[in-house]
């Protein structure tokens, strides 16, 4: 848990530097901040897609990878949107706003995106593996740093609501790295490409956000990240 506590305390220090300078910076300059965060969430979103078709994959499940993390992102869009777990988050997010900042029409979008960035990636599964395993926390001392940095362009640009995010990286997170022990010996390389390929595409739904492209319900494509190891675990 180590490696969870240390991204929770860059993410907070990050949006309370953030909050400070928001209020600084010209409207353009946020803008600007806004769409760097974008272009470079969009490249990490194309880099773990590409898992799709790399090599891990291919050589356990042949040419059907890609359908395994098409359908998987088809089927879990149906169990999200049947859940509606944007619905849940934003829910979530606007509780927190009448509690902490009401009035902050920016609040829930802070706490939204953020909470998918910080916990979408490959970092967030990989480095809570490890650090539950083996108490080896580098990759997430590494997610830390990146988070941190992003959470002060976050919350510069949507303000408070980006440090509440914090918790969503402490259940999600540190539920993954408590739960380590129950998943060692089960996840395969092929497995882990599957979830960081399909985490590759909700990165890029991100990213379109962040440009303000489309709107895309991410939160809501989650279940694929589940059942795309699943479907390659069980593929002949």
């Amino acid at each position: 848990m180590r490696g969870t506590l240390l991204n929770v305390a860059t993410v907070l220090a990050g949006t309370a530097l953030g909050v400070l300078l928001g209020g600084r910076l010209p409207e353009r300059m946020r803008r600007t901040v806004m769409d760097a965060l974008g272009l470079f969430t969009l490249v990490i979103g194309f880099t773990n897609a590409a898992d799709a078709f790399g090599d891990t994959l291919a050589d356990a499940v042949g040419q059907a990878a890609v359908l395994l993390v098409l359908g998987a992102l088809l089927v879990g869009g149906v169990v999200g949107e049947l859940v509606d777990l944007d619905g849940a988050l934003r829910r979530v997010g606007e509780r927190l706003r009448e509690r902490v900042a009401p009035g902050g029409g920016s609040f829930v979008e802070g706490f939204v995106v953020a909470s998918l960035v910080f916990c979408v990636g490959p970092l967030t599964v990989l480095g809570a593996l490890q650090d539950g395993l083996t108490g080896d926390y580098q990759l997430l001392a590494i997610k830390s740093l990146l988070d941190g940095f992003a959470a002060l362009a976050f919350a510069s640009a949507l303000g408070v609501g980006v440090g509440f995010s914090a918790l969503t990286i402490l259940v999600v997170q540190g539920g993954i790295a408590l739960g380590a022990s129950a998943l060692d010996g089960v996840l395969t390389d092929a497995m882990l490409a599957g979830m960081n390929a399909v985490g590759g595409v909700l990165i890029l739904g991100i990213a379109l956000r962040l440009l303000e492209l489309r709107e895309i319900r991410v939160a809501n494509l989650l279940p694929a990240i589940v059942l795309a190891p699943l479907a390659i675990g069980l593929w002949p």
